[in-house]
């Protein structure tokens, strides 16, 4: 039998921590709880990749959920789910533009949340890549580790980075419109806008680019989107 998920809740708020502990607990996981940033920082490093995603609050005590998410995501792609009692647009657009992958406010359902955790979760998995394509091309995506290389070198993508690639690399080819790459590489498409797509778009060809400066995998379609040219 596996074992259950882990997953890890950084909130400094004792009640709220517990029935987020006992809710997932509950449906089958296994959460722990830090009370504030650091710690939670010190135990993603600790157990890189022994959680499955993290819970967190961006009224922490020692710093900001949107310093601490930066922080993380400079060294791991693990799913992140904010949790605040801050409601304002701009406050949940900072947070996806960060690389959450989702916002829920405060006061919230124990069941809302369980069932936010879940969806991301199943999109984080759903992940197809036409691997022979992709092998052809030198480029190689690896799901479970959400980690990319070309040409045998690695590239350092950040969350969105690597599943605008992977929606790219399912059909090779095919353009997509910036919704579609919206719809099926962000949890919250409507919280997103087109000059997002445009922006990871940019720093993923650059990526790509410092291995082969000299060619451009991603094509850019004016007016309709992007695609990913194969070349053996």
């Amino acid at each position: 039998m596996a074992a259950p998920s882990r997953i890890l809740v950084i909130e400094d708020e004792t009640a709220i921590a517990d029935t987020l502990v006992y809710a997932l607990r509950t449906e089958g996981f296994a959460p722990e709880w830090c009370a504030t940033g650091r710690e939670g920082l010190a135990a993603v490093r600790a157990e890189a990749a022994g959680f499955v995603l993290v819970i967190l609050d961006v009224g922490l005590p020692d710093m900001s959920g949107f310093d601490l998410c930066r922080e993380l995501r400079a060294s791991t792609a693990v799913p992140i789910l904010f949790l605040t009692a801050r409601n304002s647009e701009i406050d949940r657009v900072v947070g996806l533009e960060l690389g959450a992958d989702d916002y829920v406010t405060k006061p919230f359902s124990p069941r809302e949340v369980t069932a936010r955790v879940r969806a991301i979760l199943r999109r984080t998995n759903a992940v197809t890549i036409n691997s022979n394509e992709a092998q052809r091309a030198g480029l190689v995506l690896d799901k479970e580790a959400k980690s990319a290389s070309f040409r045998g070198r690695k590239l350092e993508l950040t969350r969105y980075e690597f599943r605008l690639l992977a929606v790219l690399m399912a059909r090779p080819g095919r353009v997509y419109s910036r919704d579609e790459l919206m719809t099926q590489a962000w949890e919250d498409p409507g919280a997103s806008m087109d000059r997002t797509v445009d922006a990871h778009i940019k720093t993923l060809r650059a990526k790509v680019r410092v291995v082969a400066p000299d060619e451009d995998i991603i094509q850019t379609h004016r007016g309709e989107g992007y695609s990913v040219r194969i070349t053996p």
